[in-house]
């Protein structure tokens, strides 16, 4: 079944989103294809990547999944080749791949897990931005969306490796965004609270008892729909928000104000 265009924001642009088979990335790949853009989608996992893919297609919206880990920079520089070569130019990108790889005080913490979450949050930003910026300057500008998590402006026990990966995405983004600003690149972080995708089911929100308490340290009493996300990307990768740029923009029912 077809799904009504929800609005033409998108039209004639092209997105590229990593970390796009599940969660947050799909919900952003749907929405902004679902407003006309073709999506380059990139993840590691291809069988889901695939179906994501798959479903734009069907819904009449124009999709191509690239298997990329954006940990290896050559894999990042394919993917963004993709979009020119695909779809002859690349107007945003959303930098969401990311996950927590080393659990625990910082003294039992080795520096294999330290170095695993500073090159899949942090270096693999890194690795897009390189990459996506000539590309959208090519196309006469657009913008940049880095998912840094609400972790990447408040600190939290037990994760320091990838508390520290985020917060130098915020600072990452700020640095290039004041880089574009002046070339029609705008480079915006996502500061989102806990969002009910596979990762944190299978994590986090394994258990009703570790779902509630991980709800309760929000204000709002619960944590974030996929698609309440991606309703906020898709304005910050558009047209619409041409004079927001260097911003840490919350969306995390509360829980950085606290």
């Amino acid at each position: 079944m077809r799904v009504e265009t929800m609005s033409e924001r998108f039209a004639s642009k092209v997105v590229l989103v990593t970390g796009a088979s599940s969660g947050i990335g799909a919900a952003v790949a749907r929405r902004v294809a679902a407003e006309g853009a073709a999506v380059v989608l990139g993840a590691r996992d291809k069988a889901s990547g695939d179906r994501v893919a798959e479903e734009i297609r069907a819904a009449g919206g124009r999709a191509v999944f690239v298997p990329t880990d954006v940990t290896v920079a050559d894999e990042v520089a394919r993917l963004t080749q993709a979009a020119l070569d695909e779809f002859g130019r690349l107007d945003a990108a959303f930098n969401n791949a990311g996950a927590v790889n080393a659990f625990g005080p910082i003294q039992d913490i080795d520096e294999g897990g330290w170095r695993a979450d500073l090159e899949l949050n942090l270096t693999g930003v890194y690795y897009g931005l390189r990459h996506q910026v000539p590309a959208i300057l090519g196309s006469g500008g657009g913008a940049i969306l880095n998912n840094a998590s609400n972790l990447g402006v408040v600190g939290m026990g037990s994760v320091a490796p990838y508390v520290a990966a985020k917060h130098g995405v915020v600072g990452l983004t700020r640095a290039v965004a004041l880089e574009t600003a002046q070339q029609g690149v705008r480079v915006n972080a996502l500061v989102s609270g806990a969002v009910d995708t596979p990762a944190f089911r299978s994590s986090m929100g394994a258990t009703p008892e570790g779902a509630a308490a991980v709800a309760a340290l929000h204000p709002l009493g619960r944590i974030a729909r996929p698609d309440e996300i991606a309703s906020l990307c898709a304005y910050l990768l558009s047209d619409e928000s041409t004079f927001v740029t260097g911003a840490a923009i919350a969306i995390d029912g509360g829980f950085t104000a606290q």
